[in-house]
Order: structure tokens, then C-alpha cells, then sequence
């Protein structure tokens, strides 16, 4: 009856899960080194939202790699701390 059916196991795994935390994480780095570069030049920025969202979805790592990489928003406290409330070490 379900001989079509798609095998989860062959998504859901160790592989994929790895992957996806990888990519994930430098989406959210170059996120922080893009949106700095638009800061610099005055040009459209990427909402403070977009990036929580990133570090919600597995992106801490690479958030707080970019932040102090590219030296973005080191010095808002807000949004240094809600960065932290989300990714605890």
C-alpha cells in the first residue's frame, strides 16, 4: 500500500543534519559581513530580525563568528544579549 511512500531515515540523518548546521552557519556569518558592508555605504540593510532567525535555526555559531569577525554590532547591548539568550554555550 505505501510502496511509494518517502523513507524519512534516508533525509533525517547524521549526514544531512551535519550539512544542514554547516551551511546554515555560514549563511549566518556572511549575513553579519554583508549586512556590515551595507552599513558602511548607507545602502538597504538586513533586519535585526533575519538575523535572530538565522541563529534560531542553527546559525549561532557562525552569527557570533561574524559579529566579531566583521566587528557588527558588537557594541549594541540589546542585541548582543538576545543573541545570547538564544545561543547559550
Amino acid at each position: 500500500m505505501f510502496d511509494n511512500a518517502l523513507d524519512l531515515t534516508k533525509i533525517f540523518n547524521i549526514q544531512n543534519a551535519i550539512l544542514y548546521l554547516i551551511i546554515i552557519n555560514i549563511i549566518a556569518f556572511l549575513a553579519m559581513g554583508i549586512d556590515k558592508k551595507r552599513a558602511k555605504f548607507g545602502k538597504w540593510r538586513i533586519s535585526e530580525y533575519a538575523l535572530f532567525v538565522l541563529v534560531l535555526l542553527g546559525g549561532g555559531f557562525g552569527g557570533i563568528a561574524g559579529m566579531y569577525t566583521f566587528r557588527h554590532k558588537t557594541k549594541k547591548p540589546r542585541f548582543r544579549y538576545r543573541i545570547s539568550c538564544h545561543f547559550n554555550f
